[in-house]
């Protein structure tokens, strides 16, 4: 019997063409893989795709054929007695067989594939490695029987080469031109937004409306972001309805059109505002279908720059390149699509996904902002929220050498709180840490917004919020002040020890909030509207005898209360109370916690001359998204055509059903003298008592100057507990007290300690920042130098990197520039140039971390001067005048408003004491009120 007969022929002709196409093309194949990997760029374009689409069809074409061949062939060469071509065909057959299995293996068919990383790894390498073996050991088996065709073969494989060297060359410029900036010719259709496309055009709405498209391989993270915050960041928000259509109307009274109002756009309705929608001033709100679409997928996987550190929406754009059919309505085309992005996942993965999407700056680019001219028709720049370079300047970041706190190891994005990993069985699903387990990033983005999670009727996502707020604060009722003065004698720290109260004597309850798990200032955001405040029922044999933080009938909070808020004010002095970005000017005062800090609250208790029952002190910090106020204002700007509010009914007032949720809290009961009953044993455990004393220190020392001969003592009381913190924190009251004589000597006090030993980085700082002051300025440049150029291993192992802290580096830059001072004289101008130099190199460090600094700005425009170099000096006077505050408007704004709120007045004194006797005090008894 022939080994191959007339048929077999035929067959093998067919195998030979499939086969000359499929090395053609996998030779194409391999070359682009091969120059992605030796340059680091993704090369891939949509013929790519095509000839990948082509390898697949032409590995499933050739799998029939070939198998029915080799079968044959072998049933008819079984028995030759040329023993080793019949083995070696034997081998190859087998490796012909891994090289397809592998093939399938890589499909990623309906239920079928592949997860685990390393063993599709292992998987693909046989598939690449196989044809290799596969080519070796056909040619062994060809020379033990009939003789090579050379000639042919290697005519075949030259021209193959010549043509996937010409095709290849093609792609040596990388065709998508990743990470680049828009040109700034098209930023006029988006401005006063920073926001701007790869092309300088408009994007089709449909092409950023993709979301269930995304769906079908990331079901997972669809799920979360599909409840999230971002998903209803547009009009779908209705808090946010409410504020961008007085913000269009204002654009349009002023301008006669809605420009102004994309600078909302550009963070919170990317759909209309990048496909020219939003613009039209008839935009309908509630019927248009880009007005709901929110943050969608692609909107945030298909930014491709981040332009600056600016914030406002400064990033990049672009319209994302696909996968062929991803956009057709055909079922069967869009199967191909789904197995192409499966089976070749890398093009997506790069369009969709770039390194800066792990990266706080990206965050940035929605998360700081600041409010220009064209809102405000007041300056062209007012800072608004900040998250970035509250972050960036914390502890919590490894970014900050000047917390009070640190943790083990630093946070190096905004993921790692507002991203955590959870397992998935999704597409995109890796093993990014060591449990062995396939894990995605939530999109829900879980933080605190459970006002638009309730409105929405999503119980399971106030819960997840709850979750993050109720982990991330402490209450602490620190002390008793005799005499209800700052000045009285101060009995703390409360637990153990309890001091014995006496009826009809005035004390002054001291209240310490903490900052825990926060990477960031408390609240930041929409610090205006987020409702913070300490809820204090002080209590005795049942009744109450004080109280402060109680809501009112329509669920309105006392305003005498503590809150934790920025009370924000117009020109005209009138509270921020509706997300009116267009008339904010300055705030009456701002009570923002830093991460890693304590705040002090100060509430007069006056006993009444009787009791017979010891008195017990609960107090809660609660939270609630939007305050009562916003919200009755939200639901009367809705017209017939809106949805209203969840629990809104027609004609009522909206008495804000929104969960409160308690952050933390504390209780103590305390006895009275005279009274003759057991007190139950109490404790504060679970803090020590040295950072009890400290976090009072902090809060008093954070309110200002009134209060720093408090803070020393709480700071003095914390280094008798062994610890350096003391001494460390006493210098900083010293400092700003001008005691500087006092701070050296606090500060070598700290060093000497060794268990645990002060952070090398904020000894430095500070002992740079007092030498600078006692005029050791050389002393001063070595100490912040060692902060913002040192890395030792310490900081290495957990990942701090303090030479992004711009506070040192303005510090050093202004050494700098008073050694150059020193050098006076026309001999000296070598010297006092290079100084001045050096200080401005290190104030564009500065700048290149935040643009917008005024210190530096500042000091730019006088060291050009100085050099001579007048446009640069003038470039920076007019950003350093652009940037600074507007100290005049203060004035003006906040004597207005001290006599229009009496409440937030007293909250804006130096130092604040709270009654809680005050007689229309929610939930006061009429003759608790009448003790006072």
């Amino acid at each position: 019997m022939r080994a191959i007969g007339p048929r077999l022929r035929k067959l093998l002709t067919v195998i030979w063409v499939l086969l000359a196409i499929l090395i053609a093309n996998s030779a194409y194949l391999a070359t682009i893989t091969f120059l992605e990997w030796l340059r680091g760029e993704t090369f891939q374009n949509y013929f790519y795709q095509l000839m990948f689409l082509g390898h697949l069809v032409l590995g499933l074409l050739f799998l029939l054929p070939f198998l029915v061949f080799a079968i044959v062939h072998m049933r008819n060469t079984w028995n030759r007695r040329n023993r080793r071509a019949v083995v070696v065909g034997y081998v190859l057959f087998a490796v012909s067989l891994v090289l397809l299995g592998t093939g399938l293996l890589l499909f990623r068919v309906g239920g079928f594939e592949l997860r685990q990383p390393q063993v599709r790894s292992i998987v693909y390498w046989l598939h690449v490695g196989s044809p290799l073996a596969a080519v070796w050991l056909y040619v062994l088996h060809r020379l033990a029987g009939p003789r090579l065709k050379w000639r042919a073969g290697l005519a075949y494989a030259g021209a193959v080469a010549v043509t996937v060297v010409g095709m290849a060359s093609l792609h040596t410029q990388d065709p998508r031109a990743w990470n680049r900036v828009g040109p700034e010719e098209g930023t006029k259709y988006f401005k006063p937004s920073l926001a701007r496309t790869t092309t300088g055009d408009f994007i089709p709405a449909d092409v950023l409306m993709m979301d269930d498209y995304c769906k079908k391989c990331h079901p997972d993270v669809h799920a979360g972001w599909e409840k999230s915050v971002h998903r209803f960041s547009s009009f779908n928000n209705p808090p946010y309805l409410a504020s961008v259509r007085e913000t269009r109307q204002v654009s349009m009274k002023r301008h006669g059109d809605v420009h102004a109002a994309r600078w909302c756009a550009g963070c919170h309705d990317p759909v209309p505002f990048f496909s020219g929608a939003f613009d039209d001033p008839n935009f309908d709100d509630i019927a248009h279908p880009t007005a709901h679409a929110g943050i969608t997928c692609t909107v945030c996987h298909a930014i491709t720059h981040v332009n600056s550190n600016k914030g406002n929406a400064d990033y990049t754009i672009e319209q994302p390149a696909h996968y062929p059919f991803a956009r057709s309505d055909n079922a069967v085309l869009q199967w191909i699509n789904n197995q192409l992005i499966k089976a070749k996942p890398e093009f997506h993965k790069k369009t969709f996904l770039k390194d800066f999407h792990s990266s706080a700056e990206f965050c940035s680019t929605c998360h700081k902002v600041h409010i220009p001219e064209a809102v405000t028709g007041y300056r062209e720049f007012l800072r608004g929220q900040n998250h970035y370079d509250s972050w960036l300047l914390s502890g919590v970041s490894g970014h900050g050498a000047r917390s009070f706190y640190y943790p083990e190891t630093a946070q190096q994005n905004c993921n790692g709180c507002h991203m955590p990993l959870q397992e998935s069985d999704d597409f995109g699903a890796k093993l990014f840490d060591d449990r062995g387990k396939l894990t995605v990033h939530d999109h829900l983005f879980a933080s605190a917004n459970t006002g638009i999670a309730w409105m929405k009727d999503l119980p399971e996502v106030v819960d997840r919020h709850r979750e993050i707020l109720e982990d991330s604060m402490r209450v602490d009722i620190f002390g008793i002040r005799e005499e209800g003065s700052i000045e009285g004698e101060l009995h703390a720290p409360l637990r153990p020890e309890l001091p014995t109260l006496e009826p009809g004597q005035k004390y002054l309850v001291e209240t310490v909030i903490r900052t825990l798990k926060l990477g960031h200032h408390f609240t930041q955001g929409t610090s205006d509207s987020n409702e913070v405040w300490l809820d204090v029922t002080v209590t005795s044999g049942g009744e109450v005898i004080g109280r402060s933080g109680g809501l009112d009938e329509d669920r309105t909070v006392d305003p005498w209360s503590h809150f934790v808020n920025t009370f924000m004010l117009d020109e005209e002095g009138n509270r921020i109370n509706r997300r009116n970005p267009q008339d904010i000017r300055t705030p009456l005062y701002s009570h923002q916690m830093p991460p890693g800090a304590g705040q002090v609250a100060h509430y007069e208790l006056q006993l009444p001359e009787s009791l017979d029952d010891h008195v017990t002190i609960e107090v809660k910090l609660q939270y609630r998204k939007f305050d009562t106020e916003y919200l009755q204002i939200v639901a009367d700007s809705f017209g017939p055509r809106d949805t209203p509010l969840r629990g809104q009914k027609p004609g009522e007032p909206y008495r804000n059903p929104l969960p409160i949720v308690t952050m933390a809290s504390d209780r103590v009961t305390l006895p009275v003298a005279g009274v003759d009953k057991p007190i139950e044993d109490q404790s504060r455990d679970d803090i020590p008592e040295w950072q009890r004393w400290n976090d009072y220190g902090i809060g008093l020392f954070l309110e200002g100057k009134a209060e720093l001969r408090q803070a020393e003592a709480a700071f003095a009381e914390v280094e008798t507990l062994g610890r350096y913190d003391g001494p460390l924190n006493q210098a900083r009251v010293f400092f700003v007290e001008g005691r500087l004589d006092d701070a050296v000597d606090a500060i070598k006090r700290a060093v000497d300690y060794d268990d645990p030993a002060p952070p090398p980085w904020t000894v430095n700082w500070l002992s740079g920042a007092v030498n600078r002051q006692q005029g050791r300025l050389d002393e001063a440049e070595e100490n912040l130098r060692a902060v913002v150029d040192g890395r030792t291993a310490e900081q290495i192992s957990r990942g701090f990197d303090f030479s992004r802290d711009y506070v040192v580096l303005n510090e050093l830059g202004g050494v700098l520039f008073d050694k150059a001072r020193r050098e006076r004289g026309e001999a000296r101008k070598e010297q006092r140039d290079a100084l001045l130099r050096d200080a401005a190199a290190t104030f564009e460090r500065v700048l290149a971390i935040d643009s917008e600094n005024v210190t530096a700005h500042y000091n730019m425009y006088l060291i050009m001067q100085q050099l001579g170099e007048t446009d640069e000096a003038e470039k920076h006077r007019e950003l350093h005048q652009r940037y600074k505050p507007d100290d005049n408007i203060r004035g003006k704004a906040i004597r207005l408003a001290r006599e229009r709120y009496p409440a937030a007045a007293h909250a804006a004194e130096p130092v604040t004491i709270y009654s809680l006797h005050r007689p229309e005090a929610p939930g006061l008894e009429a003759n608790a009120a009448g003790s006072e």
